[in-house]
């Protein structure tokens, strides 16, 4: 799948850049480099990359300001690297809408799983931009706005909220274990458990539910994990 997909790195060190990008090209991706907040703005809305591999600590400001502006726009997969190891710093980062987190020091082979874990969100993505709206009695999905309606009245979801609802959608009908679940929102990371998950899943129900009680949309399979209905 590497053909003819794009990648931007945001990192400013000279080293670590080089290694990440002779990886890249050798395994026949195409890429972008940013050094700078400022450069990884303008390179994605020039470029609209396929992915984005995304220090934090950069010279004219912090990664987490291009998280938030790339996910206004677009759900294209988000991988941080950054030396930051503080639980928080790496919550916070999710939470803003990456899909994953590898911290430095690493090694290669581990980034480019994770890598070929995006591929496939990639994959999905693309994959449902044949549908641009999905409606669901009261409930509306526009794909292409990122808007959210409940009877005409539009919700705030966060990234996170947004990315669940969104696999809970592509795979109408089925039980998506907890497990295949976090896999999938927040790839091999290892911060988020099953009671996390339940949280997230609470406060989105509160937010497109009549009744969070006696969900119509969003269904407990106990122990299991969760389905939307059909």
């Amino acid at each position: 799948m590497s053909e003819n997909i794009t990648i931007l790195i945001v990192e400013d060190d000279k080293y670590i850049l080089n290694f990440i990008s002779m990886t890249l090209k050798k395994e026949g991706y195409g890429y972008y480099v940013a050094r700078t907040v400022e450069e990884a703005q303008s390179l994605f809305y020039a470029n609209r990359p396929d992915m984005i591999l995304l220090d934090l600590g950069l010279p004219d400001g912090d990664g987490m300001e291009v998280i938030r502006n790339v996910r206004e726009v677009s759900e294209i997969p988000i991988i941080v690297v950054s030396a930051r190891q503080e639980e928080k710093e790496k919550i916070e980062a999710l939470d803003a809408g990456a899909d994953d987190y590898v911290t430095k020091p690493f090694y290669m082979g581990e980034l480019m799983a994770r890598v070929r874990v995006g591929m496939r969100k990639l994959g999905n993505i693309r994959a449902g931009e044949t549908d641009t709206v999905f409606v669901k009695e009261e409930l509306l999905v526009d794909y292409g706005k990122r808007k959210v309606t409940v009877g005409g009245e539009e919700v705030h979801l966060t990234p996170i909220e947004y990315k669940i609802l969104l696999l809970l959608i592509a795979n109408q009908g089925k039980v998506l274990t907890h497990n295949y679940i976090i896999r999938e929102i927040w790839g091999y990371s290892g911060e988020i458990d099953a009671g996390n998950l339940r949280v997230f899943m609470a406060t989105l129900r509160r937010k497109i539910e009549k009744d969070p009680a006696d969900p119509r949309f969003i269904l407990t399979e106990i122990g299991v994990g969760y389905r939307f209905c059909e």
